[in-house]
């Protein structure tokens, strides 16, 4: 969570100041450069469903923070370990998405920022339009 304690007073938390915060958090290689999609803050209420880290079933109705076309980043309230396999599903659109945990942070007042990616891209489960992570013409060898 960015504490407004760490920006001046009447400063306004910018999005930028957000990436900083998750990217200092990331594994390395997680970073921006490595990317395979375009990331979009947004929060979006997902169900999410699976085994805790004591093998209980349980059923969250939890928020993201930034989604991409791989996964995204949530809050999370359950213990879990990385690697387990959640059901997502989004309840707009009742579609419902496996994925796999791979990044986890410090518990915080709003539950632990869990880092998801689905088994098989899905581009559409987020209901967001994602622009291209790189322009067309960077992916052309010259």
């Amino acid at each position: 969570m960015v504490s407004a304690r760490a920006h001046p007073p009447g400063r306004i938390i910018d999005r930028v100041d957000i990436l900083r915060h998750y990217q200092a958090d990331m594994p390395e290689g997680q970073t921006a450069d490595a990317r395979r999609s375009s990331r979009v803050f947004v929060r979006i209420r997902v169900l999410a469903k699976g085994k805790n880290h004591n093998g209980k079933k349980f059923r969250e109705m939890c928020e993201t923070v930034v989604v991409n076309t791989h996964g995204g980043l949530l809050y999370l309230r359950q213990d879990m370990d990385t690697g387990t396999v959640l059901a997502l599903t989004n309840p707009m659109t009742q579609e419902e998405e496996e994925c796999r945990i791979v990044y986890q942070s410090d518990a915080g007042e709003r539950g632990q920022r869990v880092g998801v990616e689905f088994l098989s891209p899905s581009p559409h489960f987020w209901g967001v339009d994602f622009k291209p992570s790189k322009p067309a013409d960077e992916n052309v060898v010259h």
